[in-house]
């Protein structure tokens, strides 16, 4: 399990190009066959990706978690990127669609990721430390549904899908959902915000061949990084968080901190970006 120690707003201004994407974006996270996972300190967040071939795969017990299962004293929402799944609860087996969500909460032992039979799936996975238990959910895409927000002439016309929230599926601190956009929106989170009282972490996917430009930093100093499919990037309270891409994408964006109000952002109005 990598760990990612994170550097001031005026070290990070310092950071070459190389060292900027070392420090915030993560590649690498879907490998065949294997569970691959980065532990932050932006909330004691980890988040990981697991590709199950012919074997289940379990999650990690490493020695940084300092426990001696993943979920002692952990929650976690895993998203299937993929085709159909199989995640394992105990003894209770959760099918898992492309794009529906599984919320498992503290104390779960023995988890497990499995194929299906259908294609390859790809389960993706934000985790936060939990003080009390929340049962296990499963949130279907099939059963979401928003209003699209943003405007066509600022092409940023994109529908908010919320899986763990106040109003969703119950958890300690965990907040996760994703976000798609309509035909010829490419614009997310523009104008951009901070919260310092969350860090939040995003994962950009069905990019094809296509980029993200993600913009990062304080408002007043910007920095920027380019992201691929399926790379992630992470967002300390201080940083801005928005892309803007070069065609169709989604993303993954993960919270935790000391509330769930979706709402608690502090706006950096476009006026003051430098």
């Amino acid at each position: 399990m990598k760990l990612h120690y994170f550097p001031t707003p005026k070290a990070t201004n310092t950071l070459s190009t190389t060292e900027l994407r070392d420090t915030f974006l993560i590649s690498g996270l879907f490998q065949p066959g294997k569970v691959v996972a980065h532990y932050t300190d932006l909330d004691r967040m980890i988040t990981g990706g697991a590709v199950p071939t012919t074997a289940p795969l379990a999650l990690p017990a490493d020695k940084e978690l300092g426990t001696s299962f993943f979920l002692e004293r952990r929650e976690i929402g895993i998203l299937n990127l993929g085709a159909p799944g199989v995640v394992r609860v105990g003894g209770t087996k959760h099918d898992l669609a492309t794009l529906d969500c599984l919320y498992i909460g503290l104390g779960e032992k023995d988890v497990f990721f499995e194929n299906g039979s259908s294609g390859q799936a790809q389960f993706y996975f934000v985790s936060t430390p939990a003080h009390a238990k929340h049962p296990t959910a499963v949130a279907r895409r099939a059963a979401i549904t928003a209003a699209p927000i943003g405007e066509v002439a600022k092409a940023n016309r994109r529908t908010i899908l919320k899986y763990i929230h106040q109003d969703g599926i119950k958890s300690c601190q965990l907040v996760l959902g994703f976000t798609e956009f309509e035909a010829g929106s490419i614009w997310n989170t523009m104008p951009p915000h901070t919260h310092s009282r969350r860090t939040e972490i995003y994962l950009y996917f069905d990019l094809g061949e296509n980029i993200v430009m993600h913009f990062m930093g304080e408002p007043e100093a910007t920095r920027h990084l380019v992201v691929r499919d399926r790379e992630a990037v992470l967002s300390p309270a201080w940083s801005i968080h928005a892309g803007v891409g070069t065609g169709a994408y989604r993303f993954v964006w993960a919270m935790g901190g000391d509330n769930q109000v979706f709402a608690d952002m502090d706006p950096a109005p476009i006026a003051t970006l430098k």
